[in-house]
């Protein structure tokens, strides 16, 4: 029985290590995006402003 128990345990501990990474990785790209419109806000008001 505690076998089968520790062999749940690292099944779950395998999945939440995927789900971290699925996470950071979503994270990164969210980030990635973020930092462009950043920039295309910047641009766009230096446009409008005529600079």
């Amino acid at each position: 029985m505690a076998g089968a128990a520790a062999a749940g345990e690292g099944e779950l501990v395998k999945q939440h290590a995927k789900e971290k990474a699925a996470w950071e990785k979503e994270r990164a790209e969210l980030e990635d995006e973020r930092d462009v419109l950043k920039r295309s806000v910047v641009l766009w008001v230096k446009e409008a402003m005529g600079r």
